[in-house]
């Protein structure tokens, strides 16, 4: 688990940060998960191919196939501690799948059609891995709906961050660019998670290490709600000490 644990903390540094307080047990059984996750979210982004990027991605695509096929795991450092948590769990093969399906818009050019496609896209990638990493815990379905929500939040707040970095790959990440649109995006991730927050008794405390790594979410659209102009300008990103601080207080308080 110590390569795992050092190939996210340098690639994914803010998800390694959330699991720090959880026990050990708890941790790996998530990092595996995240690892893929970060395996599969920078696939299309090393190679200017797109043909070599949809084979990285495929790759995982085979990996998952495999697990659920019961053969042997790949010789690669994720591949194996993925197969025994997916198998142990019993996770579906089917949001792995999706995961992957939805990476392949970081190949190409094309915009979302309209903002249901963003929200789907930030479902099969956020969302998906955040109930993933519930189901792993022993989460029942329950929870399901309040842990989409804080997904779909996390996932928001991410791609807004991302945004001058995916515009000045040629990408085309929101839908609608001008303040007003952005605004109400963000406001919309907003209510998604106060929504998430009205159903806490719905949420296990187990599930806490998962719902953590939302804890940007709030700070970071109720930025870009207020001043939607930052977004491209990069500039919605809280300070390293108030970031820290925040996730620590959320650690310490059990509240996400």
């Amino acid at each position: 688990m110590n390569d795992l644990a050092e190939k996210l903390r340098i690639g994914d540094p803010d998800r390694y940060a959330a699991t720090l307080a959880a026990p050990e047990d708890v941790r790996e059984q998530l990092w595996p998960l995240y690892a893929f996750n970060l395996e599969i979210a920078r696939a299309p982004w090393m190679t200017a191919e797109p043909m070599i990027a949809e084979m990285r991605l495929q790759f995982w695509a085979d990996v998952l196939d495999e697990i659920a096929q019961g053969k042997a795991p790949r010789a690669h450092e994720v591949a194996s501690p993925l197969a025994e948590l997916w198998r142990a769990a019993d996770l579906p093969l089917a949001l792995g799948h999706e995961m992957i399906a939805a990476r392949r818009w970081d190949i190409y050019r094309d915009p979302f059609a309209d903002d249901a496609a963003l929200e789907a896209h930030l479902n099969a990638t956020s969302g998906h891995l955040m109930w993933l990493g519930a189901l792993a815990l022993g989460v029942g379905p329950q929870a399901e709906a309040p842990l989409r929500d804080m997904g779909y939040a996390a996932g928001l707040a991410n791609w807004l961050l991302a945004v001058p970095r995916l515009e000045a790959a040629g990408r085309i990440p929101l839908v609608d660019g001008r303040d007003n649109a952005v605004a109400a995006l963000a406001q919309a991730g907003l209510m998604r998670l106060k929504r998430a927050r009205a159903q806490r008794a719905k949420v296990p405390a187990r599930a806490l290490p998962v719902m953590l790594t939302g804890w940007q979410a709030d700070a970071i659209l109720t930025t870009a709600a207020k001043a939607p102009h930052l977004v491209q300008a990069g500039g919605i990103q809280s300070s390293e000490f108030k970031r820290r601080g925040s996730l620590l207080l959320r650690a310490l308080s059990g509240r996400w």
